[in-house]
């Protein structure tokens, strides 16, 4: 289903996620239950206003309570409230919980579009690859200022900060093409900010992946200039990375092979605890890692002196995607 398509009989956007049909039950849900609330409340006061009106001459009754009706209106709110809050805990912990084989696509936001770098090293602007029924996780970051990516058909929107990763998944279940949104101001041609997510069955993903063009893509112009997706790239991302700590100088100091050198070693690093000079330890993630080359005095490991300079302004968002996927692979 194609993105002009894009809004389904019940005035919501298509359901092209099982989150988006999760989200909507309790959407739907929250709706109607507000709407029998409203209609029991307005309802019952219209009647109780006109049944019970003063009329001349009348004395009203003394009513001291009634503690029945007072614990049933105390009872079955909490009740509600608790099993909302538990069906929408549910639903949260589903979308921000990324599967373990989910597959890993980097964003970079930037006034005013989205750049997109795979694993095995292709980049798009404007157009965002996946398969259908594989989960994909996002891991995002921004250039210059604060960014929002929104994908209104799958229900998941999630800031895009300068200086950080963040990060959101999805698995899609509906071929085509799916609307992306910048959803936070961030200049002049912000609404201007747009890109597609082209969901590909299986064999329009292997002929995509060996550079062919197909049907879904749109000819927008990549990164690399050419048209209609993106074409075989010559080294994956972490095997660009890897270049990039040997050209940068980063091997000087740390290894990939676990020995010990003035810097800590970059094999298993990634996912690891990490035993810090302050006695704390934090868990070596991605924005460990990117906290580590722009600010290294930040979190300086046990047992090495903090010699490491800045690499602030030296490293672009697309070459630390690409370290950052290098230090991953080094299990």
């Amino acid at each position: 289903m194609f993105f002009n398509e894009a809004y389904a009989g019940n005035g919501l956007p298509i359901q092209g996620t099982d989150v988006a049909v999760m989200w909507d039950s309790l959407y739907n849900f929250l709706l109607w239950l507000s709407v029998f609330f409203f209609i029991l409340v307005v309802g019952g006061m219209i009647y109780l206003a006109v049944r019970y009106r003063k009329r001349e001459g009348d004395k009203s009754k003394y009513i001291t309570g009634n503690h029945l009706i007072e614990a049933i209106w105390t009872i079955v709110p909490t009740i509600l409230l608790l099993g909302i809050f538990a069906w929408g805990y549910q639903v949260y912990s589903k979308m921000v919980h990324a599967p373990s084989d989910a597959m890993e696509i980097r964003v970079i936001g930037k006034q005013w579009l989205w750049q997109f770098q795979y694993e095995d090293g292709k980049s798009t602007i404007g157009e965002l690859y996946v398969p259908i029924n594989k989960p994909v996780k996002l891991i995002m970051s921004s250039e210059d200022v604060l960014h929002s990516f929104f994908i209104p058909n799958f229900r998941v929107k999630q800031d895009v900060v300068p200086g950080m990763y963040s990060s959101v998944w999805f698995e899609a279940k509906v071929p085509g093409q799916h609307q992306v949104f910048c959803t936070e101001y961030c200049g002049f041609s912000h609404s201007g900010m747009l890109a597609k997510v082209i969901v590909l069955q299986p064999d329009e993903w292997a002929a995509w992946k060996k550079g062919k063009s197909v049907a879904g893509g749109i000819g927008t112009v990549g990164v690399s200039g050419t048209q209609g997706g993106a074409p075989l790239a010559a080294e994956s991302l972490p095997a660009q990375g890897k270049k990039l700590t040997e050209a940068k100088g980063c091997v000087a100091c740390h290894s990939d092979d676990g020995s010990t050198k003035i810097g800590p070693t970059y094999k298993g690093l990634f996912g690891s605890k990490v035993e810090l000079q302050d006695g704390s330890t934090v868990v070596a993630d991605e924005n460990y890692i990117r906290e580590s080359i722009m600010k290294p005095q930040a979190k300086v490991v046990k047992g090495f002196n903090p010699v490491m300079p800045t690499f602030q302004g030296l490293v672009s968002e697309s070459e630390m995607n690409a370290i950052v996927a290098y230090i991953k692979s080094l299990k």
